[in-house]
């Protein structure tokens, strides 16, 4: 009764009207993703650096990672992972004290924009059990090494509230351009081009 009265969508660049209530599939266009993730900071822009370590980029690393962990992960595996934050392209990247701190129901908002922009992109709407367990631990393994090398936490204090990173973060291909925030522009871009190099669909 109150949603006549209440606007409870966004208009995006593409031109779509993403219902953020009960998102379609259809309204989901991946410049879009691309665009918003690339201009929302990781860390509420707490993070040393030129510029912001955008949630684009942390995308980005966290597939890394996941491949690291999991060398056989397939392409819907990888897309997965670097889809795990995409609401975050229309809710922003709360952090985690602060959701700690709100309660309510953001996290069946968040659910709901993820199911849609995974059935968009060829995926279930709930990946499978296994996935989410490596896609969290990569995302956690992804804030340690942001925490430390970004945000101004001693690696002792990482490990209190992250864990014990099981990767070095010098294992990693190119950690150095993947911890070094990218300008906004090189964030769109390399997420989109790590998007079209995954053939799912």
């Amino acid at each position: 009764m109150a949603r006549a009265s209440t606007r409870a969508w966004q208009r995006m660049l593409s031109g779509r009207r993403l219902d953020l209530l009960d998102p379609s599939p259809l309204d989901v266009e991946l410049s879009d993703i691309a665009h918003g993730l690339a201009r929302v900071a990781r860390w509420n822009g707490q993070t040393r650096g030129d510029y912001a370590f955008s949630v684009a980029q942390h995308s980005v690393l966290v597939l890394d990672i996941a491949c690291m962990l999991e060398p056989t992960l397939d392409d819907k595996g990888q897309l997965y992972a670097l889809l795990h934050d995409a609401p975050e392209y229309v809710m922003g990247d709360i952090i985690s004290p602060f959701k700690a701190a709100m309660g309510g129901n953001y996290k069946d908002v968040e659910a709901r924009l993820l199911g849609a922009i995974h059935v968009r992109f060829g995926l279930a709407a709930i990946p499978p059990a296994a996935i989410k367990k490596l896609i969290k631990r990569a995302d956690r393994e992804a804030a340690f090494f942001e925490a430390v090398n970004l945000a101004g936490f001693g690696a002792d204090e990482a490990r209190k509230i992250f864990g014990e990173p099981t990767l070095a973060g010098f294992d990693l291909p190119g950690f150095e351009r993947l911890i070094r925030p990218w300008p906004t522009q090189e964030a769109h871009e390399q997420f989109m081009s790590v998007f079209d190099s995954l053939s799912v669909q």
